[in-house]
């Protein structure tokens, strides 16, 4: 086994002996290295890829495909913005165009500053009080680029 002095590796050689006999083990194993790194590093596929014998195109694709998954570390603050259909039509995409700006990234990236990492979701179940965010696993119902702005500088970005 690998030594925590690379810990890419140590925590890949983890996921893969927890999982390892169990039948579609792929995204149980993609979700436990996540956990452990905060994200899926790119030194990490080649080790699942030999492990697994699978492809570093199949793992990559799927890590690609679902939007939980991200190969660099969050921010300190994750945004997540709504963008299910009660969310867009209150308005979300504006809200989203202002979030990009500010922030000086799109979906998937960390702001330009490096304090906010942004996340599309795809409904945060309050369709009633749209559109909705998520700052740091909290919801924010009714949100506006003012209040978004407000919400963003309590929590230091």
């Amino acid at each position: 086994m690998s030594t925590p002095e690379d810990p890419v590796r140590f925590a890949a050689q983890r996921a893969l002996d927890t999982y390892s006999g169990q039948p579609g083990n792929l995204l149980p194993i993609l979700h436990a290295v996540q956990h452990e790194l905060g994200c899926i590093p790119d030194e990490a596929v080649p080790v699942l890829s030999q492990a697994l014998q699978l492809s570093r195109a199949e793992i990559h694709g799927v890590i690609s495909f679902y939007p939980h998954f991200r190969t660099q570390a969050p921010a300190g603050v994750v945004l997540e913005m709504c963008r299910a259909e009660s969310c867009q039509a209150m308005g979300a995409q504006s809200l989203i165009d202002h979030a990009r700006q500010k922030l000086g990234c799109d979906f998937h990236e960390n702001s330009a500053d490096g304090k906010v990492t942004l996340e599309p979701v795809y409904c945060l179940g309050l369709c009633a009080q749209s559109p909705a965010v998520m700052v740091n696993g909290k919801p924010h119902a009714r949100m506006t680029p003012a209040k978004l702005d407000r919400l963003l500088a309590e929590q230091g970005a």
